[in-house]
């Protein structure tokens, strides 16, 4: 107690305060409670039919010119199981008959995924479906009574309050790490159905599918990313929020698919300098760049350089939230959208679409060829229509539909993003494109001339071999 007053004098504070900075939380009983229910996740990858014939084959595309001379002049040795791909993560337990939740890019194009209980028990698991849109993944195991998450709410979730994490960061299983919310609702540049819950939780590989807890044991999120320059852990980290998981999960129960909403816009940010051209009050909003000919916007009325501010009823306070609040209503709804026009309001009704299913389906067994659409960076593009290019005022360009976590992801390539060159090279089509990025030897850096918004910049990424580049 007088060691407590001396040195509560000593930094000048009060000995309530000191007190309070002294109390931090005990995380012993939670962890003790709940770290049951999460599991170890490993998939094993089988090589490609060209290197089960020749495991030395660099991956290179089969039309490079040098995949002929791999063929010819490189023997075949070694045993094809030395070049499966191994990965490791985490996962938790939804429903004590064997339903696990864990991200999609952890068991993508996975041939066989194994899960180890708290208890050490290892089960094959079945991969029920997978979200590569949210990065979510239902796993079933054959196994009965066993222990489960219990669901809390992100809603109720405070910035600067506590959190943990349980998983097996570098394979070093059941590790327990804490920290607070930094932020909720995040939008992430190459993520649009996820307000991701931002906390300072050290995550490192290995962590990603595992649990983030609140307080009350309870699970709030899913460990999906970091962000990192070193790739290692930098005080950044981002799940994305149970209930968003739980949709997700129940549709792939139900219908082994997920179906999300779309309305045929492009949008970007409205900026102070945009609001104050428009008359609006303050930066809010979505603004629309082009709709699409067709497409449910422009039957509903809506046309380029409306600015949505609400849908469903719902405020659309960043163009980031239009694709989350389209996503989650139903194809086929009648909604209220209201626009901001020429200075004033306007309430339309929009006939909401269904968006198209990602590239590879939802529910599959063994792994299939991946579509022609999936390209070296893993970028899904379209041609754009002559009424699309008359309002963006370009000549040509590829729209960028959809993309997989990988080169061009992480460079900052976004669905709706508009790419006009590749390395000074117009392109106007999808195949000539593609023959373009097969030209470029593995290690080369490529520069993207791409069109956001109003505005067009250069984005560069360096190709370092194998399909997506991940």
């Amino acid at each position: 107690m007088i060691l407590k007053f001396i040195l509560a004098a000593l930094f000048g504070l009060s000995t309530t305060v000191f007190a309070q900075v002294q109390e931090l939380p005990d995380f012993t009983g939670l962890v003790e409670r709940e770290g049951s229910a999460v599991v170890n996740i490993s998939t094993v990858q089988a090589p490609s039919m060209v290197n089960r014939i020749f495991p030395g084959m660099p991956n290179i595309p089969e039309d490079d010119p040098f995949f002929e001379f791999f063929r010819r002049h490189m023997p075949p040795h070694g045993s094809p199981k030395d070049f499966e791909s191994k990965s490791m993560g985490s996962g938790f337990i939804i429903s004590s008959d064997g339903y696990i939740l864990t991200n999609a890019h952890l068991v993508d194009s996975a041939d066989e995924i194994n899960v180890k209980l708290h208890d050490k028990s290892e089960h094959r698991a079945k991969l029920i479906g997978a979200d590569r849109r949210t990065d979510i993944a239902l796993l079933k195991i054959e196994a009965s009574a066993l222990p489960k998450i219990t669901q809390g709410n992100p809603e109720n979730l405070k910035v600067g309050e506590w959190v943990v994490a349980i998983g097996a960061p570098f394979g070093f299983e059941n590790s327990v790490t804490a920290g607070i919310v930094s932020a909720k609702g995040r939008s992430l540049a190459q993520e649009n159905f996820v307000p991701f819950i931002q906390t300072d939780v050290a995550i490192n590989p290995g962590n990603s599918g595992g649990p983030l807890f609140n307080m009350r044991g309870e699970v709030v999120g899913i460990n999906s990313q970091i962000y990192s320059r070193t790739g290692g852990f930098m005080g950044l980290s981002f799940a994305i929020p149970i209930d968003v998981a739980t949709d997700i999960s129940n549709q792939l129960i139900a219908s082994g698919k997920v179906s999300r909403g779309r309305i045929g816009v492009l949008i970007q940010e409205v900026t102070k300098e945009l609001a104050e051209s428009f008359g609006l009050p303050k930066p809010s909003g979505a603004l629309v760049a082009s709709v699409q000919k067709d497409g449910p916007a422009e039957k509903a009325g809506i046309e380029a350089r409306d600015v949505i501010l609400k849908f469903d009823g719902k405020p659309v306070n960043s163009s980031g939230d239009l694709p989350r609040i389209v996503g989650a209503t139903k194809p086929g709804a009648n909604v209220p959208v209201q626009v901001w026009r020429n200075g004033a309001t306007r309430e339309l009704t929009v006939t909401v679409d269904e968006l198209p299913p990602d590239e590879k389906p939802a529910a599959r067994g063994k792994r299939g060829k991946a579509p022609d659409t999936s390209n070296r960076v893993g970028l899904s593009l379209s041609e754009l229509s002559a009424e699309q290019k008359k309002q963006l005022e370009i000549e040509s360009g590829l729209l960028v539909e959809d993309m997989v976590p990988g080169i061009a992801s992480r460079a900052g390539i976004r669905p709706g993003d508009v790419i006009l060159s590749i390395n000074n090279q117009d392109v106007k089509t999808v195949d000539e494109f593609n023959q373009l990025l097969n030209k470029i030897p593995k290690g080369r850096n490529i520069a993207l001339l791409i069109r956001r918004g109003d505005t067009a910049t250069f984005i560069t990424m360096k190709l370092n071999g194998g399909n997506n580049n991940r």
